[in-house]
C-alpha cells in the first residue's frame, strides 16, 4: 500500500536531484535556482529554502522574498560562529522541494555530516526533492586540471559520481567578458576585492578554460543520457551527434599506428572520442601478445581514449555490434596482410566490416609497415612446441641432409639408393619430432633434391631415370609430410590436454572448496596468485559508486592496488566488488578461469560476513536471554532479601512494640543474612557481566592450593565440607582471587544440593602437568544430557527453590576457570551424586614429606 505524508511526499520514494552547474562564482547558479523555486511555487509545489547563500548580492537576496526559509543552526568553531543547514529541521518540515546552495561545501566540525552533499543524500533518501548548485572546479576528477589553470588547489571537492547521479543537470553559462563585467560592476564581490579577483582568478584565460571544462563535462553527461535512452528504446541506428571513433585491434604492433591515426581523426572534430577494442574468440587461445596489448591500452588511455576487451566468435560481426552499441561514427582498421590465395576462402576482417558497415558508419582502412599476420587466429591451430626445440628441428632438417650427403659421398662403393633414402627419411622424421611440420617439410624437400642430384641416376643431374626412383622419391616426401603432420597434431593435442587438465583441476578445487564450506579468503587469493603467477592479488570493495575502494583481503609480495583500474588484470564481481591482480596481463583464456575465482571469492566473503553476523546475532540473543533472566532475578531473587531486610528494619524502628534483646538479635541476624545474600547475588551478577564483556584480566602467579581452598570455604556451613589436599602437590599457576571465587561457587553449589547428613568432599591430585580439584557431593546428581546445561547462566537444575540464587554460580566459575586456561566439567559420583572437576596448570613439585591433610572445616 502506498502512503504519503501531508505534503504529498512518498517517504519510501527517493527524491529527485537537480543541479545547476557553473564555470565560476558569480555565473548565476543561485539566481537560476531561486528562479526555478519561484516557478515551482507558482505551480503549487511546496518549496522551501533549506540553505541559500546570497553573499550580500542584492538581486540574489531579493529573490528569496516569497520563499519559506527553514531555520538554520549556529555552530561555534575556533571562537567564531557559523551558520549551517539544519538537516533535522528540514526533515521535520518535510517539504516537496528543498533548495540547498553550494553542494561541495564542507560543514563546520560538529555538524551532522562532514560534507553538504552528504546532507543532501539524507534529504533525497527521505523522499525530498533537492535543487542545488555547484561550480565545475569543485569536481574531484578535475582538481589537477583546475590547479594547472588557476594555480589554486580547491580544498572543497565533491565526488563526480554524486553529480553524475543527478536526475537533471543544467549548465548556467556566461561568457568570460560578461562575467568580468559583472565583477567590475560589483555584482559578485565587494569593491575592495574586485581588482584582485580580476587580475587572478577572473582572468580571461582562466574563465575561458573553466567554461570549456564545464561545457565538456556537461556534454559528457548529456551523452550518457543519450546512451541510456538508446538502450531503453533499443535504437540500433547511429545518431552522429558527435564523432566517436572505434579502433579494431588485432593484437599486433600495427595497433599503435591505428591508435595514433584515430586520435588525429578525433582531433579534427569537436569533442571527438576514441574507443579501442580488442576482440578475442570465446576459446581464448589467441596469439595476441599480452605485453603488446598492455602497451596499446596505455597508449590509447594517454591519448584520452578508452580500451575495451570483447569476446566474439565472429570478429567482424562483434566489431560492428560494438560500434553500433556505442553510437560510433567511424571505424579504423589495419590493412589485411593475408596472402592473395587466402581470399579464396572468404573476405578478411577489414573487407567484411567495410561491406557490412552500412551508410551511417565510415570505415578507414589504414596501411602500415608491420601487419598483424593473422594474429586473430586461434593459436591451437599452430605448433605448440618449445622455441628451442623448433630451432633444433630446423637445424636437423636443413643441416642434417647436407652433412649426410657429404658422409655418404665419402663412402667408396656407396650405400645404395634404398639405404640412402632411409637415412634421409630418418633425418626428416627426427626433424618432425623436434620441430614439427615446417622444418620436416623443408627437410623432405631438401633431402629429395639431394637424393635426385647425388644418388639417383643420372648422377649430378636434375633428372630421374626409372619409374621406381620417381615413386620412391614421392613416397619419401609423402611419408615425411605425414609424419610431420602427426607430430604437429600430437603437439597441439598435448597442449590442449594440458590446458584442459589445468582448468579442470582449478575448477575441481573451486567446486571442492564450495562443497567443503571453506571460508579462508587469504587461502583462496593465494591460490589465485600461485595459479596465474602474479605478484599480488587483492579483493577490493566499496559500499556505493561514490565511496572509495577498500582492500578486503590481499596476498603477495607487492603492495596491493587501491583501485581496480590500477591493476594489470581486474575482474568485476557485481557493482561494488572487484578482484585485482598485479604482475602481468593475462590472456583471454586465463580470464575465464579467473572469473570463476572472482565469483568464489565473493562467495567466501559473503560466507565470512554471514558467519560474523550469525556470531553477532548469537551474542545478541545470548545478551537478550541474560537480560530477561536478570529481570526475572531482580523481580524475585533480589527483592526477597530486600523485603526481609526492609521488614526487619521497620520492626526495629517501630515504637509500638517493645522488642526483647533476643528478638532484636534475631531481627539483626535476619538483616545480616539478607545483606549477605544480596552481596553474594550482586557479586555473581557483576562477575557474569565482566565475563560477558571480556574484561576479566587474571593476574597469574604460582601459589599453593592450601593457601586458597581453606579461605574459599569460609562461607559454607560448619561441618559440611571435608578437605583432602596433599601437601606434596606442586604449585598451581593461577590468579588467587579468581580461583578462590571458583572454589567458593562450586563448593556452595555442592553443599546446596547435598543431603543435610552428608558432607562435601574437596580433594586434589596430580595428573601429568595438570592439577585436578574434585568437589564431590551425594546429592540427586545430574543426567548426562544436562551436565553442560548447568554451566549456562541463570540455570537452576531441578526443583531448586526460587530463593536458592539466580543460577550464576557455576557459570561464573567456568568462566573464571577458562580465563585461567583451565577447565570445569561435571561427572557422576560413584554411588550417586555429582562431581565437579576443576583442572588447573601445575608449576613445580614440592618436596615436603608430609602425607596429606584430612580434616573437617569449622569456620
Amino acid at each position: 500500500m502506498l502512503t504519503v505524508n501531508e505534503q504529498g511526499v512518498d517517504p519510501m520514494k527517493r527524491g529527485r536531484l537537480r543541479i545547476y552547474v557553473g564555470a565560476a562564482p558569480g555565473a548565476g547558479k543561485t539566481y537560476a535556482m531561486l528562479s526555478e523555486a519561484h516557478r515551482r511555487i507558482e505551480r503549487g509545489t511546496d518549496c522551501v529554502a533549506a540553505h541559500v547563500e546570497h553573499h550580500g548580492r542584492p538581486r540574489t537576496e531579493a529573490m528569496l522574498d516569497g520563499i519559506e526559509q527553514v531555520p538554520q543552526k549556529e555552530l561555534e568553531h575556533h571562537g567564531g560562529k557559523f551558520i549551517e543547514m539544519d538537516v533535522d529541521a528540514v526533515l521535520a518540515r518535510r517539504p516537496t522541494v528543498a533548495l540547498v546552495d553550494e553542494l561541495a561545501h564542507t560543514n563546520v566540525p560538529g555538524s551532522r555530516n562532514a560534507k553538504r552533499w552528504q546532507d543532501v543524500e539524507e534529504l533525497l533518501a527521505a523522499g525530498v526533492d533537492v535543487v542545488t548548485t555547484v561550480n565545475i572546479q569543485h569536481l574531484e576528477s578535475l582538481q589537477d586540471i583546475v590547479e594547472s589553470i588557476t594555480g589554486i588547489r580547491q580544498q572543497e571537492t565533491i565526488p563526480d559520481e554524486v553529480v553524475r547521479r543527478a536526475d537533471q543537470i543544467e549548465l548556467v553559462d556566461m561568457s568570460p567578458e560578461a562575467l568580468r563585467r559583472r565583477m567590475a560592476h560589483g555584482n559578485i564581490y565587494a569593491p575592495a576585492e574586485v581588482d584582485a579577483a580580476l587580475s587572478h582568478c577572473f582572468r580571461p584565460g582562466n574563465l575561458m578554460a573553466l567554461r570549456e571544462l564545464a561545457l565538456l563535462w556537461v556534454a559528457d553527461r548529456a551523452d550518457e543520457h543519450l546512451r541510456k535512452y538508446r538502450g531503453e528504446h533499443q535504437v540500433s541506428t547511429i545518431w552522429g551527434s558527435r564523432e566517436r571513433i572505434v579502433i579494431g585491434l588485432a593484437g599486433g604492433p600495427e595497433g599503435r599506428t591505428l591508435i595514433r591515426r584515430a586520435a588525429r581523426l578525433a582531433e579534427k572534430g569537436a569533442g571527438g572520442e576514441v574507443l579501442a577494442v580488442y576482440i578475442s574468440r570465446s576459446g581464448g587461445i589467441t596469439s595476441a601478445s599480452p605485453e603488446e596489448l598492455t602497451l596499446q591500452r596505455t597508449l590509447v588511455e594517454n591519448l584520452g581514449g578508452t580500451f575495451h576487451h570483447v569476446i566474439g566468435e565472429d570478429i567482424p560481426s562483434a566489431l560492428l555490434e560494438f560500434a553500433r552499441g556505442v553510437n560510433a561514427t567511424q571505424i579504423v582498421l589495419g590493412a589485411s596482410r593475408r596472402r592473395a590465395w587466402r581470399y579464396v576462402f572468404g573476405r578478411g576482417v577489414s573487407a567484411t566490416v567495410a561491406v557490412n558497415s552500412g551508410p551511417d558508419l565510415d570505415v578507414h582502412i589504414v596501411t602500415h609497415e608491420r601487419g598483424a599476420r593473422e594474429r586473430g587466429l586461434p593459436e591451437a591451430r599452430r605448433t605448440q612446441l618449445d622455441r628451442r626445440r623448433v630451432l633444433w628441428g630446423w637445424l636437423v632438417g636443413v643441416a642434417g641432409p647436407v652433412l649426410l650427403t657429404l658422409l655418404v659421398e665419402g663412402v667408396d662403393d656407396g650405400l645404395g639408393l634404398t639405404n640412402t633414402m632411409l637415412l634421409f627419411l630418418s633425418l626428416t622424421v627426427a626433424s618432425a619430432l623436434l620441430g614439427g611440420m615446417r622444418p620436416a617439410v623443408a627437410s623432405a624437400v631438401l633431402g629429395s633434391l639431394l637424393l635426385n642430384y647425388y644418388f639417383t641416376p643420372p648422377l649430378r643431374q636434375w633428372s630421374i631415370h626409372g619409374t621406381e626412383n620417381i615413386f620412391a622419391l614421392v613416397v619419401f616426401v609423402g611419408l615425411a609430410v605425414s609424419v610431420a603432420s602427426v607430430v604437429g597434431l600430437a603437439a597441439r593435442r598435448t597442449h590442449q590436454a594440458a590446458r584442459l587438465r589445468a582448468e579442470s583441476e582449478v575448477l575441481s578445487f573451486l567446486a571442492g572448496s564450495v562443497l567443503r564450506g571453506e571460508d579462508s579468503l587469504d587461502a583462496l587469493l593465494e591460490r589465485v596468485r600461485e595459479t596465474f603467477g602474479m605478484e599480488s592479488v587483492a579483493l577490493l570493495e566499496r559500499e556505493s559508486d561514490v565511496d572509495p575502494w577498500t582492500c578486503t583481503g590481499s596476498v603477495g609480495s607487492a603492495s596491493p592496488v587501491q583501485r581496480p583500474e590500477h591493476a594489470d588484470v581486474d575482474v568485476p564481481v557485481g557493482d561494488h566488488l572487484a578482484l585485482a591482480l598485479s604482475g602481468r596481463v593475462l590472456p583471454a583464456e586465463d580470464r575465464r578461469i579467473l572469473v570463476a575465482f572472482a565469483a568464489q571469492a565473493a562467495v567466501v566473503l559473503d560466507r565470512q560476513r554471514l558467519q560474523s553476523e550469525a556470531e553477532q546475532a548469537r551474542a545478541l540473543a545470548e545478551g537478550n536471554r541474560i537480560r530477561t533472566a536478570l529481570l526475572a532475578a531482580v523481580s524475585h531473587d533480589l527483592r526477597t532479601p530486600l523485603a526481609g531486610i526492609k521488614a526487619s528494619v521497620s520492626s526495629l524502628r517501630s515504637d509500638e512494640v517493645d522488642w526483647s534483646v533476643d528478638d532484636r538479635a534475631e531481627l539483626l541476624a535476619g538483616i545480616e543474612e539478607g545483606a549477605d545474600r544480596l552481596d553474594h547475588l550482586i557479586g555473581n551478577l557483576l562477575d557474569m557481566s565482566r565475563l560477558q564483556t571480556g574484561t576479566v584480566v587474571p593476574l597469574i602467579r604460582e601459589i599453593d592450593l592450601d593457601e586458597v581452598v581453606p579461605t574459599a570455604l569460609s562461607g559454607v556451613p560448619e561441618g559440611s565440607v571435608e578437605l583432602d589436599i596433599p601437601e606434596t602437590l606442586p604449585m598451581v599457576v593461577v590468579d588467587k582471587g579468581l580461583l578462590e571465587r571458583v572454589v567458593a561457587n562450586v563448593v556452595e553449589n555442592a553443599v546446596k544440593y547435598s543431603p543435610p547428613e552428608t558432607s562435601v568432599l574437596v580433594s586434589a591430585s596430580v595428573l601429568g602437568d595438570r592439577i585436578e580439584v574434585r568437589v564431590v557431593d551425594r546429592g540427586p546428581g545430574v543426567p548426562d544430557h544436562a551436565k553442560e546445561h548447568i554451566f549456562a547462566p541463570f540455570q537452576r537444575y531441578g526443583d531448586a527453590p526460587r530463593g536458592a540464587g539466580v543460577g550464576l554460580g557455576l557459570a561464573v566459575a567456568r568462566g573464571f576457570v577458562e580465563a585461567l586456561h583451565g577447565t570445569l566439567t561435571a561427572e557422576d559420583t560413584p554411588g550417586g551424586g555429582l562431581t565437579l572437576v576443576i583442572t588447573l596448570r601445575a608449576a613445580g613439585r614440592k618436596t615436603s614429606s608430609n602425607a596429606s591433610m584430612v580434616r573437617s572445616i569449622h569456620p
